[in-house]
């Protein structure tokens, strides 16, 4: 039977708005489950605590449990191919940093591409990272801890929570900016790493601000200076690396969201708007500031660009330092 014309345009209407709608009722019935936040460290490490901070909130704003799930290895890589790999129906978040910007550089191959296999969300926040001696060693200051690595050329040390990270980059960094030689050792995480600091079976660490203050404001260890340009506003007394000799020594490191390519733009939409709540609330901007991070929430096309951007700064100079991931 032929329908009449006026009956076929409505029925034809309803049934191109049909994926519309189903894109709204599953945004506004998503998450109906727990959502897991896959985090590249050990507990303890690099992004671990700001990781827990953000899904803690999470949880409460869907009802639903944010599972933070620690994948260490490889230099982050493992954490990454694991989500690109994963179903892109919303309940796989990825807590990424600068590695994603570095790695490709540093290894022949990294099993996904950033830009292609992740769907970015936000960027979390920036911070510094601190470099940090034990107890134990003799130095105090930054110029008295090179006088130590020059007095003990090529036995000095200098640990990270693995290749390709910010405490990786900054050791490198200072020693070719100090022309200083220091052996870097490199850990499975940024929490055995400073045990092994505080222990004193190495002799200095660059780990980031938000997992190492605590424990330097808590005397475990000693604080020599910070690696951005100007003064952390969360440990104003800790000199820079640049005011302590080194002109011009700048690291900063970020922490961003992301989600497995492909996953729908209206999931997407809703996480967006639900981390930026998350991170612009009293309690979690104050929990993150404390820690060192200067929360800096973006749109998702905003965090793709910086990447971008990331990784054509970082390319020229991880090959002009000579920087290896073996």
């Amino acid at each position: 039977m032929k329908l009449p014309r006026r009956q076929f345009l409505v029925l034809a209407a309803g049934a191109a708005a049909l994926p519309a709608v189903s894109a709204i009722a599953r945004a506004q019935s998503y998450p109906n489950r727990y959502v897991r936040l896959v985090v590249p460290f050990p507990p303890g490490g690099t992004g671990d605590p700001v990781g827990r901070v953000i899904a803690s909130r999470l949880s409460e704003i869907w009802g639903q449990q944010v599972v933070v799930e620690n994948k260490g290895g490889a230099a982050g890589n493992i954490a990454a191919q694991t989500v690109a790999q994963a179903e892109p129906d919303g309940y796989t978040l990825f807590l990424g940093s600068l590695f994603l910007a570095t790695n490709p550089f540093l290894f022949s191959s990294v099993g996904y591409d950033p830009i292609a296999d992740l769907a970015p969300i936000t960027k979390v926040g920036a911070f510094a990272n601190l470099m940090v001696v034990p107890n134990s060693s003799p130095a105090k200051s930054v110029k008295e801890f090179m006088d130590f690595a020059k007095s003990n050329r090529g036995r000095t040390t200098f640990g990270s929570n693995g290749i390709g990270g910010t405490p990786h980059l900054c050791g490198e960094l200072f020693s070719h900016m100090t022309g200083l030689e220091m052996v870097h050792v490199p850990y499975r995480g940024g929490g055995p790493a400073l045990n092994d600091l505080i222990a004193g079976r190495f002799d200095v660490l660059f780990g980031t601000l938000p997992s190492i203050l605590p424990q330097a404001r808590a005397g475990t260890l000693r604080a020599l200076a910070v690696t951005s340009a100007t003064r952390a506003y969360s440990a104003p007394d800790i000199p820079t690396i640049s005011e302590s000799g080194v002109l011009g020594f700048e690291l900063v490191g970020w922490n961003g969201l992301f989600m497995p390519a492909r996953t729908p733009p209206d999931i997407v939409a809703k996480v967006h708007k639900d981390v930026v709540a998350t991170l612009t609330h009293s309690s979690v901007r104050a929990k993150l500031e404390e820690m060192g991070v200067e929360v800096t929430p973006s749109t998702p096309a905003e965090l793709a660009a910086y990447l971008q951007s990331e990784m054509a700064k970082w390319g020229p100079i991880i090959k002009k330092i000579g920087i290896k991931s073996d």
